[in-house]
C-alpha cells in the first residue's frame, strides 16, 4: 500500500513539475513575444495601410486587452492545440510546425548519431591516456568544436568541401530536379523516399545531408566527449577499476566492462541534453543549408515579424527540451538501481 501510494505521489509530483514548467516557458515565450519590438499588426496589413484598417486588426488580434487577459487567451488556445494562423504562410502554425519538425528531426537525430558515435571513443580514450598526447589532441578537436560558432564552420565547410571541392551537394534538402517527387508521409526525406523506392532521391538527399549532419555531429561530439572524459576519469579512479585489475582483468576489460559502464548512467543525461541542444541550435546550420526545418521557420518567421510562428516554433523546441530532459531522468532511474532504491 505504501509503495503504491508512493508511486502515486512521485507521478503527481511529476506531472505537476511537467505543468508548472511549461507554463513558465509558455510566459516566457508570450512575454518575449510582446516585448520584442516587431508590430503584428504592421506585419499583416502592411506599412500602407490605412489607420481605420490597422485599428480593425488591431482590435481582431486583441492587443487593446490587457497582458494578463492576452497571455489567458493564449494559454487556453494552447490547451486545445491552437497556436494561431501564420501571417506568412496564412495556414495553422500547428500545421506548419508539424511539416517542418520532422527535418529537423532527421538532421539532429543524424548528428546526434555521429556525436555519440565518435565522441563517446574519444572521451574514454581521452581519459585513459590522461595528460598525454592523445588526451592533449582530442581535446584540442573538442575545444575546437566546443568554442568556435557553428555558423562560422559551416559558412567554410560550404566554401571548401562544395563550393572548391566540389565534395558534396550544396543548401537545400534536394536537388531542384528532384524536388516533389517523394510524396510526404513521415517528413522524412531519407525514410520517405526508402518507403517509395525513390533511390535516385535517396542518394540526393543524402548527399544534401553530410555536410550539416556533420557539423551537427562534431558540435555534438564536442560537448559528448568533453563530458564522456570527465565521467571516466571519475570512474577509473575508482577502487573497483583497481580491484579488477588486481584480479587480472585485462585494461580493455577494466576500462569498458567496468568503468565505461558505470559511466553510461550518467552519460544518458548527457546525450539527451546534446540532443536537445542540437534541436535548439539547429537554427543556424539550417539557416545557412536552406534546410526545411524548424529552425529555418522559425527564422524566416522572425524576419516577416511572423510572431505566432516565432512562439509556436520557440515554445515547441523548449516542450521538446523538456520532454528530454524528463526522459533523461526516467531512464537514470531505470539504468541506476540506487536511484531505484531511494525513491522507494
Amino acid at each position: 500500500m505504501n509503495r503504491t501510494l508512493r508511486l502515486f505521489t512521485n507521478v503527481g509530483t511529476w506531472l505537476i513539475t511537467v505543468a508548472i514548467t511549461l507554463l513558465g516557458l509558455a510566459a516566457l515565450t508570450f512575454f518575449i513575444g510582446r516585448v520584442v519590438p516587431i508590430d503584428p499588426v504592421i506585419a499583416i496589413v502592411g506599412e500602407k495601410a490605412s489607420q481605420s484598417v490597422y485599428d480593425r486588426v488591431y482590435l481582431e488580434l486583441g492587443l487593446d486587452k490587457p497582458l494578463w487577459m492576452q497571455f489567458w487567451e493564449y494559454v487556453t488556445k494552447l490547451l486545445r492545440g491552437d497556436f494561431g494562423t501564420s501571417y506568412s504562410t496564412s495556414r495553422p502554425v500547428l500545421q506548419d510546425l508539424l511539416d517542418y519538425f520532422p527535418a529537423t528531426l532527421e538532421l539532429s537525430t543524424l548528428g546526434l548519431f555521429i556525436g555519440v558515435v565518435l565522441g563517446v571513443p574519444m572521451g574514454v580514450a581521452s581519459a585513459y591516456w590522461h595528460e598525454k598526447w592523445p588526451d592533449h589532441l582530442m581535446r584540442i578537436v573538442g575545444l575546437i568544436g566546443y568554442s568556435v560558432p557553428i555558423f562560422w564552420l559551416a559558412l567554410v565547410a560550404l566554401f571548401v568541401f562544395y563550393r572548391q571541392l566540389g565534395w558534396v551537394s550544396g543548401p537545400g534538402q534536394v536537388d531542384v530536379f528532384f524536388t516533389g517527387i517523394v510524396t510526404h508521409v513521415t517528413g522524412s526525406i531519407l525514410i520517405d523516399s526508402a518507403m517509395q523506392e525513390h533511390w535516385d532521391v535517396f542518394w540526393n538527399a543524402v548527399s544534401h545531408m553530410i555536410l550539416p549532419a556533420l557539423l551537427l555531429g562534431y558540435y555534438s561530439l564536442a560537448y559528448i566527449s568533453r563530458m564522456t572524459r570527465s565521467v571516466m576519469l571519475d570512474q577509473l579512479s575508482r577502487e573497483y577499476v583497481l580491484t579488477a585489475r588486481l584480479k587480472g582483468a585485462s585494461e580493455f576489460r577494466a576500462v569498458a566492462g567496468h568503468a565505461l559502464r558505470n559511466a553510461a548512467i550518467p552519460l544518458v543525461t548527457v546525450i539527451a541534453l546534446s540532443y536537445g541542444g542540437l534541436l535548439e541550435g539547429s537554427v543556424l546550420v539550417e539557416t545557412i543549408f536552406s534546410w526545411p526545418g524548424i529552425g529555418n521557420y522559425i527564422y524566416s518567421s522572425l524576419f516577416a515579424a511572423d510572431m505566432n510562428a516565432v512562439l509556436g516554433g520557440t515554445l515547441l523546441v523548449g516542450v521538446v527540451f523538456v520532454f528530454l530532459n524528463m526522459l533523461s531522468d526516467v531512464l537514470y532511474r531505470l539504468l541506476d538501481p540506487r536511484s531505484r532504491e531511494l525513491s522507494r
